[in-house]
């Protein structure tokens, strides 16, 4: 089965690009596949620091900023990251970077890259049709954080964190809108999709390369799985 993994941009460049985990990531991705070559792989990737700096820019000089300029500005940035995932995989992936995720239903090589689509969601809702289109249970959704969490751990030194949700209760958590370069643990927009195809989202840290080797290969992992009610 093709596995769905949705990575933050944070990940990739949290102020500047994170060389040294992409080249670890590259790595362990490798590994992943050469030990059974019908392994595949699809990643849509996050804007990042240069997503949320343009859109602060234009938010400065614009005088009534509005949501589909910015989120425009976004998707330009996660396919800017997506070219260079799609370098760095260049052997593994000999298909385009993909930017509409409902055009898409089989590939060369082990290995898909794709991008952010069109304005009014992330590119979580994107690995959502992804997963749609590849007919796949569950995506793998990688930020910076390891787990939900009751609250902002980093604002409430009370926060708790949640290892498995419904999805009412994780939308009760996020709400149902999507505003730009909004920190969510996954898109709202994204949430309720993936809530009517019965998808299983697994929240889990990307730069915790022993986790996500576990949850590569099905093994016991740390992260917060959210679920069919």
């Amino acid at each position: 089965m093709v596995k769905i993994i949705s990575l933050g941009g944070s990940i990739v460049v949290p102020n500047s690009i994170n060389v040294e985990y992409l080249k670890q990531l590259a790595a362990l991705v490798r590994s992943h596949l050469h030990d059974r070559p019908d392994r595949k792989l699809v990643f849509i990737v996050g804007g990042g620091r240069p997503a949320r700096e343009y859109q602060e820019a234009y938010r400065a000089i614009v005088n009534s900023p509005d949501n589909e300029s910015q989120d425009w500005i976004g998707i330009a940035a996660t396919r800017l990251n997506g070219e260079l995932l799609r370098g760095i995989f260049r052997n593994e992936c000999p298909n385009s970077l993909v930017t509409d995720p409902t055009s898409v239903h089989s590939f060369e090589g082990s290995i898909l890259i794709a991008a952010g689509w069109k304005p009014g969601c992330s590119s979580d809702y994107d690995a959502v049709l992804l997963a749609e289109a590849f007919q796949s249970d569950t995506v793998i959704n990688l930020s910076n954080i390891d787990q939900v969490y009751t609250a902002d751990p980093k604002k409430d030194p009370s926060a708790q964190p949640i290892p498995r949700l419904s999805w009412a209760a994780f939308r009760s958590l996020v709400g149902d809108t999507w505003l730009p370069g909004s920190h969510a643990p996954f898109d709202p927009i994204a949430a309720q999709k993936a809530q009517e195809l019965h998808l299983k989202v697994i929240v889990a840290s990307g730069t915790d390369l022993p986790n996500l080797k576990n949850l590569l290969e099905d093994r016991p992992f740390n992260g917060t799985t959210i679920g069919p009610d």
